[in-house]
Order: structure tokens, then sequence, then C-alpha cells
């Protein structure tokens, strides 16, 4: 942990060294978060690019009493994920996606196996929670829902969606509080 701080200090204070060594430590989850949301390897590589730009660039906006790093930066590339599915460019490749794309998803569905052990850091941090908490930080996180979407989504009252929410984040960084 100590190390971990001293890393971002050093982050804070423009070293390229441990710029590098942070990069190394959570490019991965990062990728494999914004690949959830975007559905495309080539495009969450190159938003996890823009996410460590950000943090490059931001560091100094990092304040260790409002959350840990790591939270930080699922913030940020959930965020730039968000965005890009938003974007003209997104809406439009969606709509002119061929029939192949669509009669591939069954059998891109068999390929789940490697795709879980690819980002299974992600999974093991959410395998501690219970599964209503999974499906909505899933919604929320991962997915790009709202809270009003999530709310709809799994037929639940909005105000119970962010009570949950809270209530889910705080079990989550307990376990994770205890895995360091």
């Amino acid at each position: 942990m100590a190390h971990l701080e001293q890393l971002i200090v050093q982050l804070q204070q423009k070293d390229v060294n441990a710029f590098e060594k942070l990069h190394q430590m959570y490019a991965e989850n990062i990728r494999g978060a914004i690949n959830v949301i975007v559905q495309n390897e080539e495009v969450a590589k190159e938003i996890c690019q823009d996410v460590f730009l950000i943090v490059w660039q931001k560091a100094e906006t990092y304040n260790a009493s409002k959350g840990r790093f790591f939270t930080w930066l699922l913030n940020i590339a959930r965020n730039k994920a968000i965005d890009f599915t938003r974007s003209r460019n997104y809406k439009e490749q969606k709509k002119n996606q061929s029939l192949d794309f669509f009669v591939n998803i069954y059998e891109e569905s068999e390929d789940q196996n490697a795709k879980e052990q690819k980002y299974r850091g992600l999974k093991q941090m959410l395998q501690s929670l219970k599964k209503k908490c999974v499906e909505l930080l899933e919604a929320l996180y991962f997915k790009g829902y709202t809270q009003v979407d999530a709310s709809e989504m799994l037929s639940i009252p909005l105000g119970t969606v962010k009570s949950r929410n809270r209530n889910c984040l705080k079990e989550l960084r307990k376990h994770m509080n205890h895995g360091e």
C-alpha cells in the first residue's frame, strides 16, 4: 500500500517511471472494463490510452481521501467509454453493422471462457458481492446505464437503486481493503 501511495505521489510530480509502473499495474483491467462497455477490443485499447493520457495530465486532481486510485481510474475510464458510446460516430457504426455481426454474436459467446480469463481481475473483485449488487454495478459502471435506466431494467425503485449502489460500493471497498 505504501508503495502504491509513493507511486501516486511520484506520478503527481510527473515522474515518467511511476506513470509506467502504474500503467503496467492497471492498464489491463481498465481496458477490460472499457471493453465491457464498448464491445470492441481495438476501441477499448484506444480509449484506455486516452484514459492514461488524462491520468498523466490530471494526476494532481486525484485525492486519496475521496477514494482509491483504482476507483478514480475506473471512473475516468467508464466516463470515456460512455462518452464514446453516446457519440454520433458510434451510433452510426451500430446502425451500419452488417448481418454478419449479429450472426456471429452467438458464436462469439462460446468463447466466453477466454474472455473470462482475460478479465478475471475485475471478475474476482465482483465475486465477493451478492448477485443483486453485481447486476446493479454491471449496469451502472460497465454497461453505462443511468440510475433511471437501471431502475427500469431491474424493476426496482430509483431510490432503491441509489441506496443499493451506495451500499454495494461500500461492500466492494470493504472486500478490496481486506485483499490489500
